[in-house]
């Protein structure tokens, strides 16, 4: 008897762990999203762009996303600088190379808390079949009811820096012309599954 009770307390107290833990689902609003990337241009003015298709995801079971684990996809065929001519070379060989990897993806491994809302999030960015450990700077800006389609809604920004050279990205093109590094920034509204 007192063994059957044992046990019988241990699988509540699992499926009270388990309770508190389920991870939500949480779905990018694409149209009140922006994926934006800016690059130095020969040392004196930035040059930004866009990728205008991708898709993400993050999963939580805290309501702050403090163990939240994002994934995403860009579809690289839809960079946008507003100039086709500039966006077809970043499209070619030289560059991204969109035919062979039309595909960027990242997906994140750890987030620490580093302030009120604000966290590091690392992760896995692979880009043109390199993969690389990258971090970056999370804001979660809050979570309203959407008044248009009365859907539960979260602001998550992400800014973060990457280096060209580390997905060999237009390597021909010295640092003089076009900067090593390269600044990430995105804003997305996400709508609970």
């Amino acid at each position: 008897m007192m063994k059957k009770h044992g046990l019988f307390i241990a699988i509540l107290a699992a499926l009270s762990l388990t309770a508190f833990t389920v991870q939500e689902l949480w779905i990018l609003d694409r149209p009140h999203s922006e994926l934006g990337f800016s690059i130095t241009h020969l040392g004196i003015s930035d040059i930004s762009g866009t990728f205008d298709d991708f898709e993400a995801t993050i999963e939580s079971s805290e309501t702050d996303f403090s163990d939240a684990h994002v994934e995403a996809v860009i579809q690289v065929a839809s960079i946008n600088t507003n100039n086709s001519y500039r966006d077809d070379h970043l499209k070619g060989p030289d560059f991204f190379e969109v035919e062979r990897y039309p595909l960027i993806t990242f997906k994140s491994k750890n987030v620490k808390r580093v302030g009120e809302g604000k966290f590091k999030l690392s992760g896995e960015l692979t880009v043109k079949d390199i993969t690389k450990n990258v971090d970056m700077d999370m804001w979660y800006r809050g979570t309203v009811e959407n008044p248009q389609n009365q859907k539960t809604t979260a602001g998550i920004k992400l800014s973060g820096t990457i280096k060209r050279s580390d997905f060999n990205i237009g390597t021909k093109y010295p640092e003089a012309m076009l900067s090593e590094e390269v600044h990430l920034d995105i804003n997305a509204e996400y709508q609970k599954k």
